[in-house]
């Protein structure tokens, strides 16, 4: 029984990293209406940028996050107004294709400015088994992954505290309800789409320092997106609360299919088992758990 739960909380704290991911793309779309493509290309950049600057530098930990947050938070104020802002009231597809051209762009711009090699990323916290959980439980659980887990949890609880309680927060879910309806009542809707896409950028640092810390700082950092898709799905694209959700259901399924299910079925089950889920859920409630449902009058 120790060995499930050890599989099970393992892929809960890989479900919070998800979630993470996820988040940023909840952000931009709650706001614009607009499914950034290039989340995962910001991902990568941050962690890219981060540890290039460490190593220009030389500078402490703290200095060389602030110098990154400072250039994700420019990139996302200048992503909205070259990108966005001159696409306004332009079809949804339009967006999108927009921010699949801002993916390669961005990829592309860091591994010229920082190279092309895998990187490692050491935030100070190894990666080994917590001792009193081996001891008296029997179970394998890493302090890096309960280190990431509650960095990633303490950042959407932030985040979802600003969205409902601030005055901020709420002019952005007034943006996200109605576009016309705020600028009606006054909200400036060009600088709420800046505020978004620079915390978006901020999200992405994040996850950028935690997958980058576990996986190595590499172009494959971009891909970490596609996992967030099933998140996504399963959750609802404009739900705070449903990225939660959905990452901790795609994380823990996948993690408990690939250890019993993946000998009768074979071997990779985890890298495919969220996109079948997805898919499955598509067909039961498309609009995911925390969605709203939308009704089509003729």
């Amino acid at each position: 029984m120790s060995f499930f739960f050890e599989v099970l909380i393992g892929g809960l704290l890989a479900g919070v990293m998800y979630s993470l991911v996820a988040l940023g793309f909840v952000l931009i779309y709650k706001a614009s209406g607009v499914f950034n493509f290039a989340q995962g290309a910001m991902v990568f950049l941050a962690a890219l940028t981060f540890v290039g600057l460490q190593e220009k530098t030389g500078l402490p930990f703290w200095a060389v996050l602030v110098l990154t947050l400072g250039v994700m938070v420019a990139l996302g104020i200048a992503t909205e107004r070259i990108v966005l802002r001159p696409l306004v009231n332009q079809p949804q597809i339009t967006l999108f294709m927009a921010t699949i051209g801002l993916a390669f762009f961005l990829e592309g711009a860091a591994q010229m400015i920082w190279g092309t090699d895998v990187r490692p990323l050491d935030l100070g916290i190894k990666d080994e088994p917590i001792e009193a959980l081996m001891t008296r439980f029997n179970m394998v659980i890493s302090k890096f992954d309960v280190f990431a887990a509650g960095v990633a949890g303490l950042l959407v609880a932030t985040l979802a505290i600003f969205f409902n309680k601030t005055r901020i927060g709420r002019a952005l879910r007034a943006v996200a309800d109605d576009h016309q309806a705020a600028l009606a009542v006054g909200i400036p809707l060009k600088t709420i789409w800046a505020i978004v896409w620079s915390v978006a950028g901020f999200v992405a640092l994040v996850a950028g320092l935690m997958w980058g810390a576990r996986n190595g700082v590499q172009f494959a950092l971009t891909f970490v997106a596609l996992k967030a898709l099933p998140v996504l799905i399963l959750g609802g694209f404009e739900s705070v609360a449903g990225a939660i959700v959905g990452g901790l259901i795609i994380g823990a399924s996948e993690k408990l299919a690939e250890v019993y299910l993946g000998p009768h079925v074979g071997g990779g089950i985890e890298g495919w088992f969220a996109y079948v889920m997805a898919l499955l859920f598509l067909l039961i409630r498309p609009e995911g758990l925390f969605g709203e449902k939308h009704i089509d009058r003729v």
